[in-house]
């Protein structure tokens, strides 16, 4: 198997939303993004599949080699090896892929967040980061437009949040920042418990807001002369969104399911963006 075949196939078996998005890429671009995508999939899954913390530790810790050793010109890794032939083209930087194993780092040693600021804090790591490198792979022409990706990252980053909360809180995870819950009169317990309540739905629409928030900042600093470049990421936006009003009309039941969007209204969302050119 190749190095292009392995990142494919880790894109593709994720059924992320992000998939959909980059199907209507030129070749070059969705290569180099299915193999930075690829890449934030291994490291995240590194957290995500872990058993002993001090063996995921280790694992991300190989990870901070790997990339060291890939920017020096000797990549092991086949998602490496597939992505840095490009990471010149689209200016990628070491410190980028080093701060997202950062962010999984956090997940490692942090379980709650007392405030929202520390919570954007790793959301920046994560997700703001991974927005800032996908903007450049779609052909970023502004400054501006990496304070777009930030805001974006950062509201798809809270959507997964509130999608995942009952998910999360099976693994010990509780992203909610505590300051929140405690507005709410939401206690961390009735969340590990998967207790619904009056308060639980005001807390989960109170996070709805801020991330519709986001978005609505991200779109009113992508600057115009990018908006056609930076389509991938209003896909995202287009897609997310309708992932938020879904779980909404669910009245956030997210403690026992995950809600999600079917394959082909995802893929409808994101032909529309390709096609209008907008949300």
């Amino acid at each position: 198997m190749t190095p292009q075949d392995y990142v494919q196939q880790k894109a593709a078996a994720s059924g992320s939303s992000f998939y959909y998005a980059f199907l209507f890429l030129p070749a070059p671009k969705r290569a180099a993004i299915t193999a930075f995508y690829a890449f934030c999939r291994e490291v995240d899954d590194v957290v995500d599949n872990m058993v002993d913390p001090s063996v995921a530790a280790s694992k991300l810790q190989w990870w901070r080699t790997e990339v060291a050793q890939a920017f020096a010109g000797t990549p092991s890794h086949p998602v490496l090896q597939a992505l840095m032939p490009l990471a010149a083209d689209y200016r990628i930087e070491e410190r980028q892929l080093q701060s997202v194993i950062e962010g999984c780092q956090m997940d490692l040693n942090q379980t709650r967040y007392l405030d929202y600021a520390g919570l954007q804090s790793y959301c920046h790591l994560v997700a703001g980061v991974v927005g800032e490198v996908a903007a450049q792979i779609f052909g970023q022409t502004e400054a501006q437009t990496t304070d777009y990706a930030h805001a974006l990252g950062q509201a798809l980053q809270l959507t997964n949040i509130i999608r995942d909360v009952g998910e999360d809180a099976r693994r010990g995870r509780i992203y909610l920042p505590v300051n929140d819950l405690k507005q709410f009169g939401v206690t961390a317990q009735e969340i590990l418990d998967g207790t619904y309540s009056e308060r639980f739905t005001a807390l989960m629409q109170f996070q709805a807001e801020r991330a519709q928030g986001l978005y609505d900042q991200a779109l009113a600093l992508l600057p115009g002369a990018d908006c056609r470049t930076q389509k991938p990421g209003l896909m995202m936006a287009s897609i997310y969104r309708a992932l938020l009003a879904e779980i909404a009309l669910e009245n956030f039941a997210v403690l026992h399911q995950r809600i999600s969007l079917t394959p082909l209204r995802k893929l409808w969302l994101a032909w529309k963006v390709q096609a209008l050119g907008r949300i």
